[in-house]
């Protein structure tokens, strides 16, 4: 039997939801309860009034039971958010090497832009351009991009390595097609949130041509182990532990998550690897994996600056459109993006 919120169209879900979001916060404290503390860190107040909604609605789970049931349900909840940026982007469907792709150019923005090639989150199993798509309107806004999204493909369809294989392929056909994407071939970034920042950093680690900048949100770094996080945030904070081993466990075999397609974390050398911003989220099962992977990439002499959103979860910048912490979050990542592309140093040929 359906649920109550499930009879409801998403467009009056969603606002209801942005609604709850635009109270006061004494009155969103009243709805809530005492704050959430663990591990030195406050849970910030609109963090936990979405986790308290998600429980009042029925606290479906990002991942389990069947994988239509896990798609179809992050679908539906994107469906609550959307708000597209102020300033228009135009999008349209574009063929990367083989792999299906959106390209989206906010209006205005000149021929010869930096480029963000970006893959979306979801565990390698669920998710796609249309659960992502504000998150690349938002960056291409903001950060004065173009955003070239890839439609990998997923698991358990089409199981390890052929999301990487794909993500690999998507950006090898932006460096050699950049002019045909209105894209400058000296600024062209990788990007991603959990999966898809695996996916960027596996680009960032074997491509031939280096990326220019990597733009990581809270990535797996490394699937062949687990670090502090994965206990101390098992349980509601969106992300599970559970969640995890499902996605793991449809996506790639226990005897092949050490390969640095899976893992770049356990690449041999990462010098060579791009300037990076990397994001993590302080209550999030995969923070630390995330933390250390940053922490290696400055022992190999890569610029890397890394911002652990400590009272945040896991998909903030999914929730951008919600405002308050999630839209400093994501807008502090596309000022660091904005940088790094017009002020960094450009291609390694």
């Amino acid at each position: 039997m359906a649920s109550v919120v499930e009879m409801v169209p998403p467009s009056v879900a969603g606002g209801m939801l942005r609604g709850v979001f635009a109270l006061p916060d004494a009155v969103k404290r009243l709805i809530v309860g005492a704050p959430v503390r663990r591990d030195g860190q406050r849970l910030a107040l609109d963090a936990q009034l979405l986790l308290t909604m998600m429980r009042l609605e029925g606290e479906r789970r990002l991942a389990g039971g069947t994988v239509e049931a896990a798609r179809a349900g992050l679908a539906r909840s994107t469906v609550y958010l959307p708000k597209a940026p102020a300033r228009p982007v135009a999008a349209r469907s574009v063929d990367a090497g083989g792999v299906p792709a959106r390209l989206y150019t906010p209006e205005g923005l000149p021929e010869g832009s930096p480029l963000l090639v970006f893959y979306h989150g979801g565990g390698w199993v669920i998710g796609d351009i249309g659960t992502h798509d504000t998150v690349c309107r938002y960056l291409a806004v903001h950060a004065e991009v173009r955003v070239l999204s890839a439609e990998y493909r997923l698991a358990p369809e089409h199981p390890y390595p052929a999301a990487p294989d794909d993500a690999l392929a998507a950006y090898e056909h932006a460096v050699a097609h950049a002019a045909d994407l209105g894209a400058d071939p000296t600024a062209i970034a990788v990007g991603g949130d959990s999966a898809g920042g695996n996916l960027a950093a596996v680009v960032g680690v074997l491509a031939e041509r280096r990326p220019d900048f990597a733009l990581l949100f809270y990535p797996a770094t490394d699937l062949s182990g687990r670090r502090r996080s994965r206990s101390l945030f098992a349980e509601g904070f969106y992300l599970t532990d559970a969640d995890m081993d499902w996605f793991g466990d449809h996506y790639c075999p226990e005897e092949r998550r050490a390969e640095v397609k899976a893992s770049p974390m356990l690449a041999d050398d990462l010098t060579g690897f791009p300037p990076t911003y990397l994001a993590t989220a302080g209550f999030d099962p995969l923070r630390d994996e995330g933390e250390e992977f940053a922490k290696r990439l400055e022992k190999a002499g890569v610029p890397v600056a890394v911002r652990r959103q400590e009272d945040l979860i896991h998909g903030f910048a999914n929730m951008w459109s919600l405002g308050g912490r999630f839209r400093e979050a994501l807008s502090e990542a596309a000022g660091a993006l904005r940088t790094g592309l017009y002020a960094g140093p450009r291609g390694d040929g």
